[in-house]
């Protein structure tokens, strides 16, 4: 199963929290497509939001999702947060949507 692949993955980032949840039911491209991790890590300290994004994908890199919403913190920053954003609804404009017109 894609979501314990995903988050037997992100353990290289040795996460003091991880939380990865299938989004995929908010979305029209079928199952196990849409994720979001919550990863909380000391690994993530002085990176900007770009080379974190950038050592999540580097620890996916063999089992990529289709799509995957990132929140990443350091224990310091998830101290004050204490909760990731809710994601949005999917908005449509898949390639795989039937066009009307």
């Amino acid at each position: 199963m894609m979501l314990e692949k995903i988050k037997t993955a992100l353990q290289v980032l040795n996460p003091a929290f991880l939380e990865v949840t299938d989004e995929s039911h908010m979305h029209s491209r079928g199952h196990e497509t849409h994720y979001k991790a919550v990863i909380v890590s000391e690994a993530f300290a002085g990176l900007s939001k770009v080379r974190r994004q950038q050592a999540v994908y580097a620890a996916l890199k063999d089992v990529m999702p289709y799509a995957l919403a990132q929140h990443t913190y350091t224990p310091e920053e998830w101290s004050q947060a204490e909760q990731a954003p809710d994601s949005p609804n999917c908005m449509g404009g898949s390639l795989h949507d039937v066009q009307q017109g």
